[in-house]
């Protein structure tokens, strides 16, 4: 089964309304974004991030925005977060950097939004690269059952 199967059928199966789009490659944000016909900030990356040995989970991104390590640290209780190497985040996800989703991750990840993802349409990875879904942020939220909080700043230059 490819990532974008596995994405699709957990997107299906999740019941949330989404539409697919499917692109060619893309080498910035606002080529994505021209892409899936919307806007910088409505693009929403999937971040894997570790909190210890076999313990992760997912952040969501909106574009424009970088996690802010002081904040997530805060809202998790922890002193100590990294990201996963490639091979690491593929093993426990199923998907390669620039493909990763929620939806059909081999591992059944927390996951925590950002709060400015809310309110609005977004454009989600879907499995493969240049496939996103298109969903209610607030929908994807409940799917997901994801905790929403204030854990990104915006990226330098953004």
């Amino acid at each position: 089964m490819t990532g974008e199967t596995r994405a699709v059928a957990a997107l299906n199966a999740s019941g949330i309304r989404y539409t697919l789009t499917r692109h060619g490659a893309v080498n910035s944000l606002a080529e994505a974004a021209a892409a899936r016909g919307v806007r910088p900030e409505d693009i929403v990356k999937t971040i894997v991030v570790r909190r210890g040995e076999g313990d992760h989970l997912f952040v969501l991104v909106p574009g424009g925005r970088q996690i802010s390590w002081p904040k997530l640290r805060a809202l998790l209780g922890v002193n100590r977060l990294s990201l996963p190497d490639a091979a690491q985040a593929r093993a426990v996800t199923g998907y390669e950097r620039g493909t990763i989703t929620p939806f059909g991750s081999l591992a059944a990840l927390p996951v925590i939004a950002d709060a400015s993802v809310t309110g609005r349409p977004v454009s989600i990875g879907a499995g493969a690269h240049g496939v996103a879904a298109l969903v209610d942020a607030d929908a994807l939220v409940g799917v997901l059952a994801a905790t929403v909080a204030d854990v990104t700043d915006a990226a330098a230059g953004a």
